[in-house]
């Protein structure tokens, strides 16, 4: 599913639909025989309208649906997109493709060139701490 800057219906479904849980809390319950039982939104072709696990094949089921680690889940697209040749005018860290000037004096390790924001940095950043800083004093 996609839409335009312009169909701000067709964003709000979009962003409703991504943003949903996993699995309906209200349609989840526990039999009195111990089971986690799930009750479909639509009836299977079968006539099937719950299906039941025992918990621990739930929790097992639940675990398969958290993705791996460091998978980023979010796809940018357009101006956005990670390769795109204008990303770096119009994203606030200035992240993106930049031109390769004719010639560089500054000579940088690969892994200079990669490093990301340091734990002082982000937390500076995101909660305003400044661990350099004494607040004792």
């Amino acid at each position: 599913m996609s839409c335009e800057g312009h169909q701000k219906e067709k964003r709000e479904r979009l962003c409703r639909y991504i943003s949903r849980p996993t699995v309906a809390v209200p349609r989840l319950s526990l039999s009195s025989t111990g089971k986690v039982v799930y009750t479909l939104k639509t009836p299977y072709r079968d006539g099937t309208t719950q299906v039941a696990f025992e918990p621990v094949d739930f929790i097992a089921r639940l675990a398969a649906l958290v993705p791996k680690p460091r998978i980023n889940l979010t796809r940018y697209h357009g101006v956005l997109a990670p390769n795109h040749r204008w990303r770096r005018l119009v994203t606030p860290a200035k992240r993106g493709k930049r031109v390769k000037p004719i010639a560089s004096t500054e000579v940088r390790s690969p892994a200079e060139r990669h490093a990301a924001m340091t734990w002082a940095q982000r937390l500076k950043r995101v909660f305003n701490i400044d661990i350099e800083v004494c607040s004792r004093l």
